[in-house]
């Protein structure tokens, strides 16, 4: 018979904090034993029945149920349990009011350290009864270490103590994730899952999210993973292939569970992960042509280019061979790159701008390949809807209003820019905009509508010539003697003097 461990219990809606308290010490070597964490009080509370926890290290500030009520509650309830608050400075009231309920210590968050903890349970260990485990539970105890050293990739010496535990001649792993990526797995949902295992003829042992089963009729555990266990809890169970060398446990989880772990990113919907479903056939995936993509986009073929890349996605998707960072990083990169095509082409997209970063951030933090691709397909939707607005479409707006506009307004000092303005173009589109449906520049158009207008003038009436070109809009009288040369290969004046000679 061997002294029991005292069974601790964390609280603490900061996962970073239970971390940081299980690794603190090692809890076997100083006698103690972590039994169970909870987020908030009530979830602790339903865990008490299940893990039995001489200890309770709880915070002060937290959702649904805090430490105030969860103390008050555990000490009308189970007052044989000793708790320990943690507290920020902030939180004295609070502490006070707990001490009323019965709680033996507190510790401050900033100065809580491995040996400050160690002295207040070693000092609240002294109050309980000396109490006694059996041989049983004792081997138990040691095999799952042993399991957990050789998970670890840690080599553990054979001995009968390892393997008479056991009653059956097969073992297997399953490794055992939230489907929606939410973290680790509450004591509740690890004894509910051994129970329920031990009720079907089989013994396992859980070390985090890890199982280990042995057993016979491996058929049926399939069974009851995919049709209970995983439906009742929304888990994606990983199953390795059965063995029967207990020391090959290292090896079946590095060749096995940990190859299903990086592939389950890519089978969301399968509940039960074998090596089977890796038999599926993997083609070569033909290199995405990003040159050809963004060339499709800026000749406005996006019809050709959204079909390509929907294509390309559903190829990339089932490739389970594929690491999850390129994979991430290929929707990514599209993203950008679609965005700086639009930006250049001079759509508005301050809006997808802004949405841009939350489509990356979801891609970031997605658990699946179908919650990337479903990223990716809300944001073609927006840059679909960008495309097709027709503020933001050059093509709407037709040239020949911007024709009409220069013809009426030639006169007034005109220029590209303002030009561009009145339309919502930037200038730069505008100009080779206008250059591709007029065969010639914005300039050259509007010196041959001011010129042509300047010799119906100078043939019609005798108004000085600088008062002429004033009239057609120039500022400046030498350059538009200067442009109706070149255009007409005479001075103004010269012009004049042909027109009369040829009426007389």
């Amino acid at each position: 018979m061997a002294l029991e461990r005292g069974r601790l219990l964390i609280v603490d809606d900061e996962i970073l904090i239970r971390q940081g308290i299980k690794h603190y010490v090692n809890w076997e070597q100083e006698g103690f034993e972590i039994v169970g964490e909870a987020a908030h009080g009530q979830e602790a509370l339903d865990l008490i029945e299940v893990v039995k926890p001489d200890f309770i290290i709880t915070d002060i500030v937290m959702p649904i149920m805090d430490g105030e009520e969860l103390t008050r509650i555990v000490k009308e309830k189970y007052p044989h349990i000793e708790v320990i608050v943690l507290s920020s400075f902030g939180d004295f009231d609070y502490v006070r009011s707990t001490f009323q309920n019965g709680v033996l210590d507190y510790i401050l968050k900033p100065k809580l350290d491995a040996e400050s903890l160690l002295a207040v349970l070693r000092k609240m260990k002294k109050r309980l009864p000396a109490r006694k485990i059996d041989e049983e539970e004792a081997l138990n105890t040691f095999v799952a270490n042993a399991v957990r050293k050789m998970l670890s990739g840690y080599e553990v010496e054979h001995s009968l103590k390892l393997t008479d535990r056991f009653l059956h001649r097969k073992y297997c792993l399953v490794s055992v994730e939230q489907r929606d990526g939410t973290g680790e797995l509450s004591s509740a949902v690890k004894t509910w899952i051994n129970s329920g295992l031990s009720e079907q003829g089989y013994i396992c042992f859980i070390t985090d999210n890890i199982l280990l089963i042995n057993g016979d009729n491996f058929k049926a555990l399939h069974s009851f993973l995919e049709n209970t266990v995983a439906i009742k809890y929304n888990l994606q169970l990983i199953v390795s292939g059965e063995f029967e060398d207990f020391m090959q446990i290292g090896k079946i989880y590095k060749e096995e569970i940990l190859k299903l772990i990086k592939c389950s990113f890519y089978f969301p919907d399968i509940p039960v992960l074998t090596v089977q479903h890796l038999h599926i056939t993997v083609t070569e995936l033909e290199k995405f042509h990003l040159d050809w993509f963004i060339n499709e986009f800026k000749c406005k073929r996006f019809d050709s280019a959204f079909a390509y890349l929907e294509d390309h996605v559903a190829a990339i998707s089932s490739m389970y061979t594929l690491d999850v960072y390129e994979y991430k990083s290929f929707f990514s990169n599209i993203i950008f790159n679609i965005t700086i095509l639009l930006s250049n082409m001079e759509y508005e997209i301050h809006s997808l701008e802004q949405s841009k970063y939350v489509y990356l951030k979801g891609i970031e933090e997605a658990n699946s390949a179908e919650e990337v691709v479903k990223k990716l397909e809300c944001f073609l939707r927006d840059t679909k809807t960008v495309i097709n607005t027709v503020k933001t479409k050059p093509e709407n707006v037709n040239i020949k209003n911007i024709i009409a506009y220069m013809n009426e307004h030639y006169r007034e000092p005109l220029t590209l820019t303002n030009v561009a303005q009145h339309f919502h173009f930037n200038p730069s589109y505008l100009s080779s905009y206008f250059s591709t449906h007029m065969k010639e520049g914005f300039s050259e158009y509007l010196n041959r509508v001011r010129i042509e207008e300047a010799s119906k003038l100078l043939v019609a009436g005798t108004a000085p010539i600088s008062e002429i070109s004033g009239i057609v809009g120039y500022s400046d009288h030498s350059y538009f003697c200067k442009v109706f040369k070149k255009m007409t290969g005479l001075s103004p004046s010269q012009f004049r003097r042909r027109q009369w000679v040829e009426k007389s």
